[in-house]
């Protein structure tokens, strides 16, 4: 699924989950068939994981995995009942200790610049230049650079690479193979698509659908 808000957007595969501050509008997008899980926690809760404000995905571990299963299944826990205070402290422990996974896209907050942005979202495979793209939003390609490095905090080129990698993993999760995940995002080049996947989340594209492929078609989003 697609979650947008806090001008970030984030893909969330099978395993992971998003962690959401209280107080951050977003709306969830589905692609396909999914199963999710949703955990509210009161503001006050006592814990590292929601003390820093970003929005983040996280890698779900299996005791994480189960863990919102089972307080998913009570519906609520009470913290005056000893062996249901004792389960909200282990979730607590197992969302501090969750990897942070690199599958946010920054969005830029000026109108131009997020016009482009739409733009490019909506169709990732399209080759236009920085130029056509920047002159279709009224922009001069070097004000269009400007704004992404500012707002986003990467180079257009890069930020366009990354809108094509989190549309790969959109398609790998969905049972596309390596090559469907390159071509559907447009890369021209397997291996060049492979190399960019490698350095942006840190595994290859078959690791990721492997490690999807351990959960099924379930995300979590606990806010």
């Amino acid at each position: 699924m697609t979650v947008t808000g806090d001008r970030t957007s984030w893909m969330i595969p099978p395993g992971r989950a998003v962690l959401i501050p209280a107080g951050i509008p977003h709306s969830i997008r589905m692609w396909g068939d999914v199963a999710m899980r949703s955990l509210y926690f009161p503001v006050s809760a006592p814990a590292p994981a929601f003390e820093a404000s970003p929005c983040r995905v996280i890698s779900v571990s299996p005791l994480l995995r189960e863990l919102i299963l089972r307080v998913a299944e009570m519906a609520a826990l009470d913290s005056r009942v000893a062996v249901e205070a004792r389960l909200m402290s282990v979730l607590m422990d197992e969302l501090d200790a969750a990897q942070i996974e690199p599958l946010l896209l920054p969005l830029p907050a000026d109108a131009r610049a997020r016009t482009a942005a739409d733009d490019v979202m909506k169709n990732p495979a399209d080759g236009a230049t920085a130029e056509s793209l920047a002159r279709r939003c009224g922009l001069s390609t070097r004000t269009l650079e400007r704004l992404f490095r500012a707002e986003t905090g990467m180079r257009f080129g890069l930020w366009r690479q990354k809108v094509r990698l989190l549309e790969s993993v959109r398609v790998l999760v969905g049972g596309g193979s390596v090559t469907d995940a390159a071509l559907e995002s447009g890369y021209s080049s397997v291996s060049a698509y492979i190399a960019a996947f490698k350095q942006t989340f840190g595994c290859t594209p078959g690791a990721m659908v492997m490690d999807a492929g351990q959960w099924g078609r379930e995300s979590f989003h606990d806010s």
